[in-house]
């Protein structure tokens, strides 16, 4: 992302996973009321003058509220299982305009962290406080671009984040645009601070060999591309079980956008998004 501007992508995905509510009530399987007002001001003046039938026929817009819904869903789902079985702290890892500590009935009783770029999180806190919603997230105000990831389980600390308690952590919509580096020096800060048991429920984008990218990836990756936020990394599936296990965890679940919407999503709605999409989400466990 682009020094003191707030995540382009990030503005995206949040208006994308609020553009759910033009689905029908029984299509509809995540809801997010906070994300629109994170969207464009051209989205946002359609949607004030009710036309938003002329969002839904904007060529791919069908696409990325599906995306959305499945991605959102699978991860809320992490959530709701790591209540379930007594987990109450949960780090959103480069937050974005995420609004799970607020959306989400089932974190009324647990602490959340949100760790990212002091320009999305400003920009986010304005967005809330412009819409009258307060937030019970802690804010965890941090430049991946010049502090240290080793330094960030000392930062949870000081934010009240109790490393000796299972820990859920979300990394959402983050590892394609981290170099390899970048991503294990990250994954290591994130075992640092997770006892065993702790999970980490992330997605990334995957790497075929002999597979070359469909239309539509290679699209969205120049158009981030052009937004100053670049693909620059993929992980082949089959080689990520033994990528986690070496920094601390066990990969517990993988799965691709287009098998989950199959199993989620309406027949019709869940073509929307091709059989070549590489987006993936997995589920691990501290060890």
């Amino acid at each position: 992302m682009r020094e003191d501007t707030p995540s382009r992508t990030a503005q995206w995905v949040a208006a994308m996973r609020g553009l759910g509510m033009l689905l029908p009530d029984g299509v509809r399987i995540a809801d997010d009321p906070y994300g629109v007002a994170f969207a464009s001001t051209r989205v946002q003046r359609i949607l004030d003058e009710r036309r938003p039938g002329v969002i839904a026929h904007v060529p791919g817009f069908k696409t990325w509220i599906a995306y959305m819904q499945v991605r959102t869903k699978l991860l809320d789902d992490a959530v709701r299982n790591f209540v379930d079985v007594g987990g109450r702290q949960v780090v959103l890892l480069g937050a974005g305009f995420d609004c799970r500590a607020l959306r989400m009935p089932e974190l009324a009783g647990s602490t959340v962290f949100e760790v990212d770029h002091p320009a999305t999180q400003h920009h986010k806190l304005a967005t809330l406080e412009r819409i009258g919603a307060a937030s019970p997230a802690h804010y965890v105000t941090w430049d991946f671009e010049t502090r240290a990831m080793d330094e960030l389980p000392e930062g949870l600390a000081e934010a009240g984040h109790d490393a000796s308690l299972p820990t859920l952590t979300i990394w959402e919509g983050v590892t394609m645009y981290l170099t390899e580096p970048a991503i294990d020096a990250s994954l290591r800060a994130i075992a640092d601070y997770s006892c065993p048991t702790s999970q980490l429920a992330m997605t990334y984008q995957s790497h075929i060999p002999g597979r070359t990218l469909g239309l539509g990836t290679r699209l969205v990756e120049a158009a981030v591309a052009r937004l100053g936020e670049p693909f620059k990394w993929r992980w082949e599936p089959a080689a990520l079980p033994a990528y986690l296990e070496e920094r601390g965890f066990a990969l517990a679940d993988d799965v691709s956008t287009p098998e989950a919407a199959e199993q989620v999503l309406p027949a019709d709605l869940a073509r929307s998004i091709p059989r070549s999409d590489r987006s993936r989400v997995a589920l691990a466990e501290r060890t």
